[in-house]
C-alpha cells in the first residue's frame, strides 16, 4: 500500500477497545475508527467496515469469514490481527482476495505459559474451592483431612503442541519437579529435548494414558478441532487433569464435563471455551472445574505489546514493505 499524498493517511478500523497508548498512536499515524464502546462487531457491522477500511484491525472475538472478506471493497488490503491466533480469519478467502493476514506472536508466550502453570496448581490442590468454601463462610477451621487435593511433585504433564507457549509451560513444570512429555505435529531437536527436559510422544494416544496432567497448547486448525473428542479424554487415568488455555474447540467440552461428573476425569482448570462466551452449563455445575474467562493474554504489558506489533505490522505496509508478522504458512 503506498500513499499518493505524503500527508494521506489509510483508514484504519479498529473493532474492539484496546490500550489507551495503542490508540492514541494510532490516532497520531492513521485515519482510524476506534470502538471505544467495547462493543463486538455484529455480522453487519463487519460488513460495512470491510467496504471502507483499507485497514481492518478485529480480535479473536470477531469471526472474519469468507462472506465478510468477498464483501469487503478492493481497498481492503491488510487485516492486522491484534493477537496470535488466526483461526477466526478465513486465509484462503483473504488470500485470493490479494489481502495480507498479520498477527502478534511472541509477545503473549510469558503471560499464557503463567497462567497455565497457575492452573496446573490450582486445580489439583483445590485451591478454587477452598476460596470459594471461606467466602461462603463455611471454613470452620484447620481440618487434618479437609480439602486434600495433590501434589504436583513428580506428576506427568503431557503437553499438546510444543511450541513457544509449550516450551515455555515445560521450563515451568520443570521447577516444580514435574516430568514433562509433550505430543506435536513434529518432534524437536534433540537439543531443545534436552534443554526442557522433555519426552516425545509420537502416539497421542499413547501419551493420554499415561499422564496426570494434560496441557492443551496448540493452535486451533481443521485437525486439532476437537482433538480431545469424548473417545480420548475416556483414556486417560482417573486422577489425571485437563488444562486448556489455547482454544475451547480443542476440546470436547461437552464430553470433558460428562466425564469428570462421572469421575472418569478429576478435574479441569479452563481459560477458553468451545461457544465464548458460553459455557457449558454442567461445567459451571462442577466444583472440580477451575474456569476463568479468557485471560491468557490480560496484562498490561501484554496487551500494550500486541498493539505496538499492529502498528509495526500496519506502518510496514503502508510504507510498501512485508510486515515482519505476515502469516505466510497458508498462503
Amino acid at each position: 500500500m503506498t500513499q499518493d499524498k505524503k500527508n494521506s493517511k489509510p483508514k484504519v478500523i479498529v473493532t474492539r477497545k484496546i490500550p489507551d497508548s495503542v490508540e492514541t498512536r494510532m490516532a497520531e499515524l492513521f485515519n482510524v475508527k476506534l470502538n471505544l464502546k467495547d462493543k463486538a462487531f455484529s455480522k453487519d457491522e463487519m460488513i460495512k467496515a470491510v467496504q471502507i477500511a483499507e485497514v481492518l484491525v478485529p480480535t479473536v472475538t470477531d469471526t472474519v469469514d469468507a462472506e465478510i472478506i468477498n464483501a469487503a471493497g478492493d481497498q481492503l488490503k491488510l487485516i492486522a490481527n491484534f493477537g496470535a491466533g488466526v483461526d477466526h480469519i478465513d486465509l484462503d478467502a483473504a488470500h485470493e482476495r490479494g489481502i495480507v493476514v498479520t498477527n502478534t506472536p511472541g509477545v503473549l508466550t510469558e503471560e499464557t505459559a503463567d497462567l497455565t502453570m497457575a492452573l496446573i496448581l490450582s486445580v489439583p490442590r483445590r485451591i478454587f474451592q477452598g476460596e470459594k468454601q471461606l467466602r461462603a463462610g463455611k471454613w470452620s477451621g484447620w481440618s487434618p483431612t479437609g480439602l486434600m487435593g495433590h501434589s504436583i511433585q513428580g506428576k506427568r504433564l503431557g503437553i499438546i503442541g510444543m511450541g513457544r507457549i509449550g516450551r515455555a509451560v515445560a521450563k515451568r513444570a520443570n521447577a516444580f519437579g514435574m516430568s514433562v512429555h509433550y505430543h506435536n505435529r513434529s518432534q524437536l531437536p534433540a537439543t531443545v529435548e534436552q534443554e526442557i527436559e522433555a519426552t516425545y510422544w509420537d502416539d497421542l494416544d499413547q501419551m493420554l494414558r499415561r499422564m496426570d496432567v494434560v496441557s492443551v497448547n496448540c493452535p486451533l486448525t481443521p485437525e486439532t478441532h476437537h482433538l480431545l473428542n469424548r473417545e480420548r479424554l475416556g483414556i486417560m487415568q482417573r486422577q489425571a487433569y485437563v488444562i486448556n488455555t489455547s482454544r475451547g474447540e480443542v476440546i470436547d467440552e461437552a464430553a470433558l464435563a460428562d466425564l469428570i461428573e462421572n469421575g472418569t476425569i478429576s478435574g479441569a482448570g479452563l481459560d477458553v471455551y468451545e461457544n465464548e462466551p458460553e459455557v457449558n452449563e454442567k461445567l459451571l455445575g462442577l466444583d472440580s472445574a477451575v474456569l476463568i474467562p479468557h485471560m491468557g493474554s490480560s496484562t498490561f504489558e501484554a496487551r500494550v505489546a500486541m498493539g505496538e506489533k499492529v502498528l509495526i505490522n500496519v506502518q510496514t505496509f503502508v510504507h510498501g514493505h512485508t510486515p515482519p508478522d505476515k502469516i505466510v504458512s497458508e498462503f
